[in-house]
Formats: structure tokens, C-alpha cells, sequence
């Protein structure tokens, strides 16, 4: 079973602007990144070269085998990512907001919480939700804004998970929240929760 090491390549399946900020996130950590999609290494050539070096392209399977990885593709594609990935340990990051395009109208969840849905999909793995209340071009930006740190929120069942992934958005520059289980954190995050699109700046306490 994986370690929660916290060094190590970064995963990321999903190409767009959700995972390519989430390859910046992973850079400023000093980590290294395996960026993949559903089309292939060959279709990743720009956004390689864009990223810049400490980042390669892989395939799906490759990017789920990294000790931490990181789901960041719209909702109606989550299914299709992660079909025929096993996990045994390892920890996946869900960046996913359940927002149905173009229209960005939210998906029935039947009285769920997207976290949980996305956990089922993922058996093996130790989910943590996180970076998902924000937009893409603000995870992109640099945490370190205004004289504090960006804040960011996280839940998920497994403790030693949720250290790892906030030691990566930590050593990022973010100050990571934990709002606990995945039901209630993600009940917190989710597209419609209160938490949803609050960008919040944790400002240094006054001596």
C-alpha cells in the first residue's frame, strides 16, 4: 500500500484549465507532474511545453498509479476517467464540481453529495476533496496574495490522506482548511453550498 509520503510525481487526469491549474499548484510544491486525458500523451504536447519543465505526459493508468492523483474533468466525464482504474491506497484529489455543461446546470445527485458519488467510482482509493470551490484561474494564481495566504478547503474519511494532500497545497503557499468527513465537508464544498466560490484570504494575526 502507498505511503503518504509527502515527495513524489503528482497525477493528473484532465487536460483543461481545472488540471493545468492543479499542474501549477503541484510545481510551486516543488512536486513533479504526470499530466494525462482521454485522448492521449500525443494530445498534451502544448500544454507540456506551456507548463513548462517538472512536468511530462502520461497516460490515465499512469497518472492513477502516482501515489497522489487528482481527478480534475467535468462531472459528465467522471465516470469514463476513471473506468477500469484500480486503486489500492492510493490517494485521489477530486477537483470535480457536479455542473453540467454548456448550460452549467448542477446534476441530480438524488439527495448525495457529488463527494460520495465520486468515491464510489473510485473503490480503493482515498478520496479528499479539495480546490473545488474555486475557479481555475484563481487555483492558478499565486496563493500568496494580498499579504496572506489563499485559503482552501478539504474533507475526506481518511486522516492521513488529508495530511498529504495539505502538506502539497501547504507547500504550495495555500492555507488549507479541514472541514472533516466527506458527507459534511462535501455537503460544505459542493456546487450550492455556502463555501462554494468563496475566495478567502487568511491575513497573518497581528503581534
Amino acid at each position: 500500500m502507498p505511503t503518504t509520503d509527502e515527495g513524489g510525481r503528482i497525477g493528473i487526469i484532465g487536460g483543461g484549465r481545472a488540471g493545468q491549474a492543479m499542474a501549477r499548484i503541484a510545481l510551486r510544491a516543488d512536486r513533479s507532474v504526470l499530466l494525462a486525458n482521454s485522448r492521449g500523451p500525443g494530445s498534451l504536447g502544448p500544454v507540456v511545453t506551456a507548463l513548462g519543465p517538472g512536468v511530462t505526459a502520461g497516460t490515465v493508468r499512469e497518472a492513477a498509479a502516482c501515489p497522489i492523483s487528482a481527478l480534475a474533468v467535468p462531472w459528465a466525464n467522471v465516470p469514463a476517467a476513471v473506468a477500469g482504474l484500480a486503486w489500492d491506497g492510493e490517494i485521489v484529489i477530486d477537483l470535480t464540481n457536479a455542473l453540467l455543461f454548456p448550460d452549467l446546470t448542477p446534476a441530480p445527485l438524488c439527495g448525495r453529495t457529488s463527494s460520495e458519488i465520486v468515491a464510489d467510482l473510485v473503490p480503493g482509493a482515498r478520496l479528499v476533496k479539495a480546490a473545488n470551490t474555486l475557479a481555475a484561474e484563481v487555483l492558478a494564481s499565486d496563493p500568496r496574495t494580498r499579504g496572506g495566504q489563499r485559503v482552501l478547503f478539504m474533507c475526506g474519511d481518511d486522516g492521513q490522506a488529508k495530511i498529504a494532500v495539505a502538506t502539497l497545497f501547504e507547500g504550495a503557499g495555500f492555507f488549507p482548511i479541514d472541514l472533516g468527513d466527506l458527507v459534511t465537508g462535501g455537503a460544505l464544498q459542493q456546487v450550492g453550498g455556502p463555501l462554494s466560490g468563496q475566495n478567502l484570504v487568511r491575513l497573518p494575526m497581528a503581534r
